[in-house]
């Protein structure tokens, strides 16, 4: 369930976005709903197919070019989310010594070797765009020190607390919640100055927050926006913050008059040239 978005600042964005690979929770969910709230499903991890999947997605963001066009990913900190970021836009085999690895080999039970850091965009975990807080234990996040031995080359300097006090066992966030959270998200990542950012993120964050979005726009491009994603589905859009759409002065105006001084008339321009 994780959202990849490619933002174009001013104030407008080309938005990349993927349902992240299979977990282990959308498997058994899918055999009894009730598996939701197993406590055996807690931070859920990628399955072998959601492996094969992320080894797809990779291939093909480098095949079209996005993987070097990207400045900044940005992660939910949960562990299925990081293994689809790191899968998707880490480095190459991580050799020991010549840098720090994004991830760990067999991070989150995979079978997966370490993955290096050289060679990529900065990864940076951000709270505010975690799926719905609450209730089932597959949404619920690890303490910090036990994800910065698998991931210790993503930054989890915005993260304010070592322990998941967001999630309550016997509180599921509204839905309202998690759209208000969403257009807080997108608030704050109108602020950021990297030109294109990869957001890997949930499902339900993805659907309510675009959803939220889509409110202000036509309801033909309302419907395209609010559909639901597959694992590792692609979608491309483009955003605009209209309220803020103005707000910056260009550093590419040219005031058309050097040197200072008043505009002449083209005869008296003219007329002077000759003499």
């Amino acid at each position: 369930m994780a959202l990849l978005i490619q933002l174009c600042f001013r104030h407008t964005g080309v938005k990349h976005c993927i349902w992240h690979a299979q977990g282990i929770h959308n498997v058994e969910a899918e055999k009894d709903h009730k598996a939701f709230l197993s406590p055996a499903l807690f931070d859920a991890h990628l399955t072998p197919l959601g492996w094969q999947q992320v080894d797809n997605l990779r291939t093909h963001v480098r095949e079209c070019g996005l993987s070097k066009r990207i400045d900044l990913v940005i992660t939910s900190p949960l562990l299925r989310t990081m293994q689809t970021a790191v899968g998707v836009f880490g480095g190459d085999s991580y050799e020991d010594g010549t840098d720090l690895p994004l991830m760990v080999a067999n991070a989150g039970k995979s079978d997966r070797s370490a993955y290096s850091s050289l060679g990529c965009p900065p990864f940076i975990a951000v709270e505010l765009c975690r799926e719905h807080l609450g209730v089932r234990p597959c949404d619920k996040r690890r303490s910090i020190t036990e994800y910065l031995p698998l991931f210790p080359a993503i930054d989890f300097s915005l993260v304010e607390s070592d322990e998941d006090i967001w999630w309550k066992p016997d509180i599921r966030e509204p839905n309202e919640g998690v759209a208000a959270r969403g257009m807080k998200f997108l608030n704050w990542l109108w602020t950021r100055k990297e030109k294109e950012i990869a957001i890997v993120t949930h499902s339900g964050f993805l659907f309510h927050t675009l959803k939220e979005l889509g409110n202000r726009y036509h309801p033909l491009m309302r419907e395209e926006i609010c559909k639901h994603f597959t694992n590792c589905e692609l979608r491309s859009m483009v955003i605009v913050d209209t309220n803020m759409i103005g707000s910056d002065s260009s550093t590419t105006n040219y005031p058309g008059k050097i040197p200072q001084g008043p505009d002449l008339p083209s005869d008296k321009v003219a007329l002077d040239n000759l003499k």
